[in-house]
């Protein structure tokens, strides 16, 4: 029901619905094709993931490598991966955040 009792223009809810799924996904398109990074030690390991999270690249600097430390390398990888992981959420929050909120939702929509 509309303030002041007038009935919603089905055919205006529904352009609008179909505009806010056309924005959502160019917006999730957008995100599966931006690369971010996260990096851990220094820049010794660095960690590529796309927008959704997707892993696409590591680099690890030769430096770190030491067959007697393989723990060390270990942490490091993942700590570049969670790093990278968290850019993309963050990301994602700023794209569809404001997408997911004028859907009358208050975060993201999946």
């Amino acid at each position: 029901m509309i303030p002041g009792g007038g009935q919603p223009n089905m055919q205006q809810l529904l352009q609008q619905a179909q505009k806010m799924q056309q924005d959502l996904a160019r917006a999730r398109e957008e995100l599966a094709n931006t690369d971010v990074e996260g990096q851990a030690g220094g820049g010794l390991v660095t960690a590529t993931v796309t927008g959704v999270g997707e892993l696409r690249a590591l680099k690890v600097d030769p430096k770190v490598v030491d067959p007697e430390d393989t723990d060390t390398l270990t942490d490091l990888i993942v700590a570049a991966v969670q790093a990278a992981n968290e850019n993309a959420q963050t990301l994602q929050e700023q794209k569809l955040g404001p997408l997911a909120q004028g859907m009358g939702g208050s975060g993201l929509p999946f």
